[in-house]
């Protein structure tokens, strides 16, 4: 960056140089050829004789010799100079860039009083860490529509469970049957292209930083091989900890180690950003679930489905912390992925997935 600011500051001494050499060089040439009135009578100018041979090969002429010299030196230290900052103006142009996406992005993703698309007014805020979005649901039995308020998932998070074409995918055409509508003009929204990919770039801004990144790897808000913070993760443990014990009370499981995967799968954390019960329980999302696992968005999990899906175990706990991509096999041997299943590898621990498959396996 300080690179970049002197680079810049020396293309600009370098334009205030030549630019008053060029004002100094015109008053004094101006002077010196301004025509004496009615001279044009007498010679014209293509007609007038010029200097000598000992005026231009006087002082005059080693006049323009020193001038060449020195611009000839001006450009001799310049180009290097410039060549050496050059990259380093170019990473300041590209985070300059950045930085004026995140600015237009933080502006969209505003509330509609302010000026937005309301993305705030759902998920909780400009640091979008969990919210309720209004939303009307219909009993598919009897027909009744009711209002009910949305968990409207943190987004803080989001970039741990989907690359950016997944979420740019997602801003574009929406999430069928719950409040997030299309927003791209491909799926019938109002934001244009540059407008989804500066939303994008507001997103990533606001992510949780993950540790344990690469040393290759130099954007903590976006590095593969980084994990969620241990305060974070920390959250998690507690929540599900005390979900556990919960239905251990109940009854339902004999220790907390057995209750472990029926409470990850069912996380009400951060408005659901690590819940898996979010996209595979129907009501869920407003706090009125059905059966455990029966499916909504996501797949119908009951009677055995999760393991006709999978073969083995492993092959399941590959798919959850991987997620599902677009166009590619997912589950079984003819299963292909939509990109609609997050991936959770780097929000989860292997043990905390580890229990979730065998819950769910055991639907």
């Amino acid at each position: 960056m300080i690179a970049s600011i002197a680079s810049t500051d020396a293309a600009y001494v370098i334009f205030a140089l030549i630019t008053i050499g060029w004002i100094v060089y015109y008053f004094m040439n101006r002077k010196a050829a301004r025509p004496e009135l009615g001279s044009e009578q007498l010679t014209a100018p293509n007609r007038k004789p010029y200097y000598d041979d000992e005026v231009l090969e006087g002082k005059r002429l080693e006049r323009f010799q020193f001038f060449g010299v020195l611009m000839l030196a001006v450009l001799v230290i310049a180009m290097p100079l410039y060549w050496v900052f050059e990259p380093s103006r170019q990473a300041g142009a590209v985070e300059h860039r950045d930085s004026r996406f995140v600015n237009w992005g933080s502006q969209l993703f505003q509330t509609t009083a302010n000026g937005g698309f309301n993305c705030a007014g759902c998920h909780g805020g400009m640091k979008a860490s969990g919210g309720n979005a209004p939303y009307a649901v219909t009993n598919p039995s009897t027909g009744e529509v009711k209002s009910v308020s949305w968990f409207a998932p943190a987004l803080n998070t989001v970039t741990y469970r989907f690359d950016d074409s997944e979420i740019t995918y997602i801003l574009t055409y929406g999430r069928v049957g719950s409040p997030m509508s299309a927003w791209g003009v491909d799926g019938g929204g109002p934001m244009n292209a540059q407008q989804i990919q500066s939303l994008v770039a507001y997103i990533h801004s606001i992510q949780i930083p993950r540790v344990d990144c690469l040393p290759s790897e130099k954007d903590p808000l976006t590095c593969p091989s980084g994990h969620l913070p241990p305060d974070d993760q920390g959250q998690i443990a507690a929540a599900a900890a005390q979900a556990a014990q919960k239905l251990v009370d109940e009854g339902k499981y004999a220790s907390v180690d057995d209750a472990m995967g029926e409470a990850l799968f069912n996380l009400d954390l951060n408005s659901g950003a690590y819940s898996c019960a979010r996209c595979h329980t129907i009501g869920w999302s407003y706090g009125d679930p059905g059966p455990s696992g029966i499916g909504a968005y996501g797949w119908n999990l009951t009677g055995g489905a999760a393991n006709a899906h999978f073969d083995s175990e492993q092959d399941m706990i590959d798919a959850i912390k991987a997620g599902s991509q677009l166009g590619k096999r997912f589950g079984a041997p003819t299963g292909q992925g939509t990109g609609r299943m997050p991936a959770f590898g780097n929000l989860l621990t292997d043990e905390q997935i580890k229990d979730v498959v065998e819950y769910v396996r055991s639907l």
